[in-house]
């Protein structure tokens, strides 16, 4: 009789060390991507002029990063740097470069993206927003680079339109009734929200990537004349308001105006906000917001055109430089993730990262192989509040193609910016962060050491690329 207790209790005792050794079902991540957000865009970064409840949430629940960094300082490239898991000196795309009469230039057949080393895995995974990398049919296509399920906008020329003529559905062309060059019926973001939740509910038994590179609040600034339009209506101008003055419902089919950009530019960011509190409701709702990562961040720094006034909302965070910049308003971004029973609620840290990093990160969050190659390291150990574990980079690189060609590091407190590359006489300016983040001192002359060693790290960094040179 005592044999048989000890028997039952040591199985007992076993079952229980099974169950604690048992691996952990993968968690389920969603990134949400805004495009042309500012660092200061957002209520828990700073802004004080547009409501964004919802990602404040999210910040309040998971960690916010502050000194976190885009790819570059515009779409495509910063899309190809994430994606890959390396800094435009060496990912594939690196610049926005147009193919008639749809698409941008395709990443290569050889490129690995960090969304096909989850799909191996055992993931579904889905892409709905803006895609940029690569037309239907060829080598750089979503489900050539490791989506199961795009829905959205393939082409970047087609995503500056709110109301386009066709979305892409996979490989399968999609008209949107009611739109045109004067009737606008049929709002895109809208259908792609509901595409993007619906992909949750249909794969919410499985591991699931789901990727959301949102268009919003890229301009052009347009949008629906509803309740988030409406309420910022009559804030940001001294003259008198109503329906006619600053164009609400004028336009055909009942979008909001461009007569009053501030408020449609706030009524983007609102909605942007709205749209992130749906996918945390849907998380709730079907039981998987315990086992879900949930990131957010942007593409790269605010934009000045369709009349954005980046200037009067700060939406830089009080940086130096826009879109287009390798200054801090740039690149520098919001970066927001929230895993529950990972990451501690209500946290900040100032780990210096970038995009790609979210590589090898979300590898290790999946308990995958390591990519073939990364420029990135994974911030798991900082996400985990595991500080003292956690690797630094010795420095960051950027490099941008427009404008005469333009570079910069971060390495600790330092940043270099060298403009001018391509014309045979550049010039690099030295910023020191730590005092002066507002880059507003060049102190290149007064630590010609410091410049040499950024500039031999921009040296390194740049490998040649015959699709998208970049002679110096």
């Amino acid at each position: 009789m005592q044999g048989a207790y000890t028997l039952t209790v040591l199985l007992t005792v076993c079952w229980i060390l099974g169950l604690a050794q048992s691996p952990v079902s993968k968690p389920n991540i969603v990134f949400i991507l805004a495009d042309d957000l500012g660092y200061g865009d957002l209520g828990c970064y700073g802004q004080e002029k547009i409501k964004t409840p919802n990602i404040d949430r999210l910040a309040k629940e998971g960690m916010q990063f502050m000194q976190f960094y885009a790819g570059t300082t515009v779409c495509a490239p910063s899309r190809s740097s994430l994606l890959t898991g390396q800094h435009t000196g060496h990912t594939f795309i690196r610049g926005n470069k147009e193919i008639e009469t749809e698409g941008q230039y395709p990443l290569a057949d050889s490129v690995q993206t960090f969304a096909q080393l989850l799909q191996q895995g055992g993931y579904r995974t889905g892409a709905f927003g803006k895609w940029g990398l690569g037309m239907v049919g060829t080598s750089g296509a979503p489900d050539k680079k490791g989506f199961d399920r795009f829905y959205g906008y393939n082409c970047q020329r087609q995503s500056h339109r709110y109301y386009p003529t066709h979305l892409w559905d996979n490989d399968r062309k999609v008209m949107l009734e009611g739109n045109g060059l004067v009737h606008k019926t049929t709002y895109a973001p809208k259908l792609i929200q509901q595409r993007a939740l619906a992909f949750m509910e249909e794969n919410r038994e499985t591991p699931f990537f789901l990727f959301m590179p949102t268009v919003l609040p890229h301009a052009e600034l347009q949008g629906p004349d509803d309740e988030y339009y409406r309420w910022y209506g009559g804030q940001f101008e001294e003259r008198p308001h109503n329906g006619q003055d600053y164009g609400v419902g004028a336009s055909p089919g009942g979008y909001a105006s461009v007569n009053d950009p501030r408020a449609t530019f706030a009524a983007m960011v609102s909605r942007l906000d709205a749209y992130v509190g749906e996918v945390l409701d849907k998380l709730d709702e079907l039981g998987l917001a315990e086992n879900t990562m949930v990131i957010f961040s942007s593409d790269n720094g605010p934009h000045k055109e369709g009349g954005a006034d980046p200037d009067f909302f700060n939406s830089g965070g009080g940086f130096r430089g826009y879109k287009r910049d390798l200054y801090e308003g740039g690149i520098r971004v919001p970066f927001i993730v929230r895993w529950p029973g990972q990451v501690t609620s209500g946290s900040r840290t100032d780990f210096q990262g970038a995009f790609w990093d979210i590589m090898p990160t979300l590898v290790a969050v999946a308990g995958l192989k390591q990519p073939n190659y990364t420029d990135g390291l994974s911030f798991l150990p900082a996400l985990q509040g595991r500080d003292g574990e956690q690797s630094q980079h010795p420095y960051l690189y950027w490099e941008f193609h427009e404008g005469g060609g333009k570079q910069a590091v971060r390495s600790g407190k330092w940043k270099a910016v060298r403009l001018a590359v391509q014309s045979g006489q550049p010039i690099t300016e030295l910023y020191d962060l730590e005092s002066d983040p507002k880059e507003s001192v060049d102190v290149a002359a007064k630590y010609p050491n410091i410049v040499s060693r950024l500039e031999a790290y921009m040296d390194r960094s740049h490998q040649e690329s015959a699709v998208f040179p970049f002679q110096r």
